[in-house]
C-alpha cells in the first residue's frame, strides 16, 4: 500500500508517465454492472458532488481516509498504544477516532489483528493499474468486457485518468468511463477520444432539486451531456439512480425519458435505491442523510423502466 502526499495532476501538466500517481480506493475484478461483459472497475477517489444517497462515501474525499469498523474491535487497545497523535480511544460506543488528530501514519492498521481499521485510498502508478487489469484480459475478450474508470469522479484526476485510457487503447482493451459529468468540457472531450463507452449519470433535471440532492448545480452536467452526444465519439449509456421521494415520480421520469429520447441516448440504466453503503458512513464518522427511506419495489421499478421504453429507449434495471 502506497500513501504519498502528492496529488494526481490535472489536464495539461508536464508530468511523465512514470511520475503519474492516481488515488484509487478499489480495483474490482470480475465486475458485471459497470458496462458490457466482464470488466475490471478502477474506483477513483474524489468527487465534486455530495449526493445524499452515495453508496461509496469513501469515494468523496480527495485524500486517503481511515474507516473504523467498531463491530470488529475486540478492545485490545493495540491500535491505541501505537497511535502517536493520540487520535484513537475507547468510548462507551466502541473504538473512536479523532479525525482532526489523525496523521494517517497507518500504524494502527498494522497493529490491528481484527481488521477493525482500514484505509480508503492508495496512490498507485499507471503500470500497477494496468498490470492488475490485464490479469483478466482473456475474460474481457471472451465476454466483450474491458476496463471501467469509476469513482468518485475519475476526471478529477485528469492526467492519470486520461493516461490510463490512452494506455488501455494502445493495448487494445475496451474502456468505459463512468462520470457524474460535473467536469470541464475540454477534459471530458479529451477522455472521449479513448473511451469506447461513456456511462453518464443523471440525478435530476431541475437545477434546485439537483443542488439539494447533490450539493451542486446541474448546468455544467447537462451541457456536457449534450456536447458528448453531439460529438459522436463514444457510445453513451445514461445511468439514472432512482431515489424515493426525490426523482421517482411518473411526471419526472416521463420528462426525463422525453429529453433523453430527443438526445438519442443508446440506453438507460435504471439504478434502484439501496442502503448498502450505510455502514460505511458510520465507519467514516459521517451521518447517513436518507435514513428511513425504503427501496422501491420490483413492480415500481418495472413501471419506471416501462416509461423509458414507451419513449422508444432501451432501458434495463441495474445495468
Amino acid at each position: 500500500m502506497l500513501l504519498e502526499p502528492r496529488e494526481a495532476g490535472s489536464a495539461g501538466s508536464d508530468k511523465t508517465e512514470n511520475d503519474l500517481k492516481g488515488l484509487v480506493f478499489n480495483i474490482q475484478r470480475y465486475s458485471i454492472h459497470d458496462g458490457p461483459g466482464i470488466r475490471t472497475t478502477v474506483f477513483f477517489k474524489g468527487c465534486p458532488l455530495r449526493c445524499k444517497w452515495c453508496s461509496n462515501p469513501e469515494s468523496i474525499n480527495s485524500k486517503p481516509e481511515i474507516l473504523v469498523r467498531e463491530a470488529r474491535c475486540n478492545g485490545c487497545r493495540r491500535c491505541i498504544d501505537v497511535c502517536s497523535p493520540g487520535a484513537l480511544s475507547l468510548a462507551s460506543t466502541g473504538l473512536w477516532l479523532d479525525r482532526e488528530k489523525c496523521d494517517l501514519c497507518l500504524k494502527c492498521i498494522d497493529a490491528c489483528w481484527e481488521d477493525a481499521i482500514e484505509v480508503a485510498g492508495r496512490y498507485v502508478s499507471l503500470n500497477e493499474v494496468i498490470d492488475e487489469c490485464r490479469r483478466d484480459e482473456l475474460f474481457y475478450h471472451n465476454s466483450g468486457g474491458g476496463i471501467t474508470l469509476s469513482g468518485g469522479e475519475p476526471l478529477l484526476q485528469a492526467d492519470f485518468a486520461l493516461a490510463l485510457l490512452d494506455k488501455c487503447k494502445a493495448l487494445g482493451l475496451n474502456t468505459a468511463l463512468d462520470t457524474c459529468g460535473h467536469v470541464q468540457w475540454p477534459v471530458l472531450e479529451k477522455a472521449l477520444d479513448n473511451a469506447d463507452l461513456l456511462l453518464f449519470d443523471i440525478k435530476h433535471l431541475d437545477a434546485d432539486e439537483h443542488r439539494d440532492g447533490t450539493g451542486a448545480d446541474n448546468k455544467l452536467i447537462l451541457n456536457n451531456l449534450e456536447k458528448a452526444m453531439n460529438s459522436g465519439k463514444a457510445r453513451i449509456w445514461i445511468r439514472v439512480p432512482v431515489i424515493p421521494g426525490y426523482n421517482d415520480s411518473n411526471q419526472y421520469m416521463e420528462g426525463l425519458a422525453g429529453r433523453l429520447n430527443g438526445m438519442k441516448a443508446e440506453k438507460v440504466s435504471v439504478l434502484g435505491y439501496h442502503e448498502w453503503g450505510r455502514t460505511k458512513y458510520q465507519s467514516l464518522g459521517k451521518a447517513y442523510q436518507l435514513s428511513g427511506r425504503k427501496p422501491l419495489s420490483d413492480e415500481r421499478m418495472s413501471e419506471i423502466i416501462g416509461i423509458f421504453k414507451a419513449k422508444g429507449l432501451d432501458a434495463t434495471a441495474g445495468y
